[in-house]
């Protein structure tokens, strides 16, 4: 069995110790794996981001990367914050230097590398992102799309194995949401996984493949089809149920076999079954469309009338 890139065993936090916010939460994020944390307001999405990034300490349980135990010491924390990079919601959270070159640049200044090195992990960083013209701009006045990128860039920069997202979908307009994906498609393509949270469970749908859901203290994990189809852990956590899989159940009653993840790749369907055509022609064949599968998600059978939980 592979070993996740970090695991998360029986984490306990919280602020008012009598009072956790997550006890006994287990979670791991497999190399490749897209993953979508899921839960209510206050529920523990971030606390357990922080704990498994290295910014809190668990009161109990631990946290495993590469499957050794992260210690509390400088080379233990030094060696998880090279392999993982938390981005936070709020982008002016974490940019604080003058330009952007100048932000994007300290990550790989305070890891020590040369000057040629810094400068060409900027520069990619920029251009992944669709920043590079914004280089020399104060970062003041970016627009707030534009500081979520920056901030992105920041962690993309560290090259790290592990990029863990915290709704950096708030306060993007749907263009903006659009280009994020396209963006951490992008990023998936070249080795980076991916892991986000999200209130927006269509979102979990069509970009994971495997979920976390937290709610009650405690994390349930597995492919995003099961999860998603599970309409009463989905309302445990505050959550509404994913309008695709009962879509997906409609058509194949109508005898359509397709597997929109979008309202595009809905329209798409409709349409070509309104001309007569082959529903599966570029919707449920394995297309790609801003950054998003439009194959049937891992562990969904198109057969199924409905995803189940596993």
């Amino acid at each position: 069995m592979t070993v996740p890139i970090l695991e998360g065993r029986g984490l306990r936090f919280g602020h008012d110790p009598a009072r956790p916010v997550l006890d006994g939460a287990d979670v791991a994020f497999p190399a490749g794996r897209r993953v979508a944390v899921l839960g209510p307001n206050g529920g523990g999405k971030t606390t357990l981001f922080r704990l498994l990034a290295g910014a809190l300490v668990p009161q109990a349980g631990r946290v495993l990367l590469d499957g050794e135990p992260v210690g509390p010491r400088r080379r233990g924390l030094t060696a998880l914050r090279r392999a993982v990079q938390l981005v936070l919601q709020d982008p002016d959270d974490q940019l604080f230097s003058a330009t952007v070159a100048q932000d994007v640049s300290f990550g790989p200044v305070n890891l020590g590398l040369p000057d040629d090195v810094v400068r060409a992990r900027v520069a990619g960083a920029l251009a992944a992102l669709g920043v590079a013209d914004l280089a020399d701009r104060p970062v003041h006045r970016l627009s707030f799309g534009q500081r979520k990128r920056v901030t992105i860039a920041g962690a993309v920069a560290m090259a790290p194995r592990l990029l863990v997202l915290d709704e950096p979908t708030a306060g993007l307009d749907p263009a903006g949401v659009e280009a994020l994906l396209e963006v951490l498609a992008a990023l998936h393509a070249a080795g980076t996984t991916a892991v986000l949270s999200t209130h927006d469970v269509d979102l979990a749908w069509r970009w994971a493949d495997d979920v976390a859901v937290v709610a009650d203290r405690r994390v349930t994990a597995g492919p995003a089809a099961a999860l998603l189809g599970d309409a009463a852990l989905l309302a445990a956590a505050g959550l509404g149920p994913a309008w695709a899989p009962s879509v997906h159940r409609l058509l194949v009653r109508a005898g359509v076999s397709a597997y929109p993840r979008t309202a595009a790749e809905l329209a798409a369907v409709v349409v070509s079954d309104a001309t007569g055509a082959d529903a599966r022609d570029g919707v449920g064949g394995g297309t790609v469309e801003s950054g998003t599968q439009t194959s049937a998600p891992h562990g969904a059978s198109e057969e199924t009338s409905c995803p189940t939980r596993s």
